[in-house]
């Protein structure tokens, strides 16, 4: 078995152990250098976005001092929800190795296919009602960060 594969499936273990969350661990990587673990800690914090992929995106962050998480690479006991990928791209890891199927957590009761058929277009029933409003007020903080000299593009 993979060794960093291994140290996510303690990860996850773990998390359910404690009661934390559900069945996920994370372990991200960089140089053969374990950067940071860490697991599913929705029901420990009562916070829906304390997935395992974001906690350990928010601990290597931290720990390197960036938000470019390119030469890293991320271990998942799980195909990522929508959210966990979003934030896999936005720190612009380049490798993803995750063990189980979007199928096996659907399987034990975490299924994420209503965000997907959200995301495509397909749903049959909307998850979130939507409306836009005040766009022209909402561009002045777009106009001057356009504007900005100073700014770090991320």
């Amino acid at each position: 078995m993979n060794e960093f594969m291994n140290l996510a499936v303690e990860e996850a273990q773990n998390g359910i152990r404690n009661n934390h969350g559900g069945p996920f661990g994370v372990v991200i990587v960089r140089n053969g250098e374990v950067i940071a673990r860490n697991h599913n800690r929705v029901l420990e914090t009562n916070d829906p976005t304390a997935h395992a992929e974001v906690n350990a995106i928010r601990d290597a962050t931290k720990k390197l001092g960036t938000f470019d998480l390119s030469d890293c690479e991320i271990y998942s006991t799980c195909e990522p929800c929508p959210m966990c990928l979003g934030a896999v791209h936005w720190a612009k890891m380049k490798k993803m190795v995750y063990g189980c199927t979007q199928a096996d957590a659907a399987a034990i009761d975490f299924d994420d296919q209503f965000i997907y058929d959200v995301i495509r277009g397909t749903a049959k029933e909307p998850q979130v009602e939507m409306m836009q409003a005040d766009r022209e007020e909402c561009l002045k903080p777009f106009r001057e960060w356009e504007e900005k000299t100073d700014k770090v593009q991320y």
